[in-house]
């Protein structure tokens, strides 16, 4: 199954973490300050899977949580959006669901992450197996799977099955350094999974690390499409590049007011490949993506500030852009 097809086919099996997300109430509370927090899902992958089902696809999540409250929480709140949770294993011992705490602001904005002794790290190979690949049209992952071992090994166990079951491989880079030893691995682990893959989503600092250098981003974006991917490379403000059949699309965004900064990468993947599955040409798709990111950073939380299409398109009715 080629890459469009797979995402028309609009079932994602997506890898990758879950965890909680409190920020400070009201906008623009400094945590520090907040004598109250509104609790959601949080995750890049959770985060995907709730915007996908709230614009149409079908999800299902693929990871490991911790077995106590906070991981009930994110499987309940999976549930709660839609998203398919049978593939998601609770894990006792010492393993956490990670937590993040932010604001709802965009001046000093500080975003706390709980990450020691992540759950999703213990996704194993067995659980890759588990799956059945053949009820999904394609594979999603988000970088920070790869940080550390098991999951690591576990996901490129499963970009084998997805090849074996036809499935094309869409890979969000999404660079966290303090996930990782050191960013020497990451930048080998990260290109290894680039190179694996048929879409990859990124912005400019994350194709740069993969470079070796910010600068030499926009060359590595090209190299690996070069190879036959499709490749988007993002940057910011500045719109995105997409490299597809030998074109490169240029296409801008839709500016807003932001609350927060966090949250828009997400949205931008659901938006795209809900889009591309429901028809629209791919340099629509990506802008559609950016008005999804537009209006996540616009609002509070992240899961629950992903748009349905029903919001998307009376966004794009009312709203002007996108820049050139």
């Amino acid at each position: 199954m080629n890459l469009i097809d797979g995402i028309k086919g609009n079932r994602f099996a997506v890898f990758g973490r879950a965890g909680m997300d409190m920020f400070a109430d009201p906008i623009g509370t400094k945590s520090e300050d907040a004598t109250t927090f509104r609790a959601d899902l949080g995750g890049s992958s959770a985060n995907i899977c709730a915007g996908l089902v709230k614009l149409g696809a079908e999800a299902a999540l693929v990871t490991s949580v911790s077995d106590d409250a906070v991981g009930r929480f994110c499987v309940n709140r999976l549930r709660d959006y839609g998203v398919e949770t049978r593939y998601v294993r609770a894990v006792g011992g010492e393993a956490r669901t990670s937590l993040a705490v932010y604001e709802s602001r965009i001046d000093d904005f500080q975003n706390v992450i709980y990450r020691n002794g992540a759950a999703d790290f213990q996704a194993t190979e067995a659980d890759m197996d588990a799956v059945d690949y053949s009820a999904f049209s394609a594979l999603i992952t988000a970088g920070t799977v790869f940080a550390a071992e098991p999951s690591r090994s576990a996901t490129f166990r499963a970009f084998e099955h997805a090849r074996t079951a036809g499935l094309p491989v869409i890979f969000d880079i999404d660079y966290r350094p303090y996930s990782w030893p050191s960013p020497e691995v990451a930048s080998e682990v990260l290109t290894r999974a680039g190179e694996a893959s048929d879409l990859i989503v990124g912005n400019d600092e994350e194709f740069g690390f993969m470079a070796g250098h910010i600068d030499k981003g926009l060359e590595k974006a090209r190299a690996l499409a070069a190879q036959g991917r499709m490749v988007i490379y993002k940057m910011g403000e500045a719109g995105a590049i997409t490299f597809a059949e030998g074109q490169e699309i240029r296409t801008g965004i839709y500016p807003v007011t932001a609350v927060k900064p966090n949250g828009a990468g997400d949205s931008f993947m659901a938006g795209l490949l809900a889009s591309i599955a429901q028809g629209h040409a791919l340099s629509d798709a990506v802008l559609r993506g950016s008005a999804c990111a537009s209006i996540v950073v616009s609002q509070p939380g992240c899961a629950n500030a992903m748009p349905t299409t029903a919001e998307l398109e009376a966004f794009l009715a009312s709203h002007p852009g996108p820049t050139v």
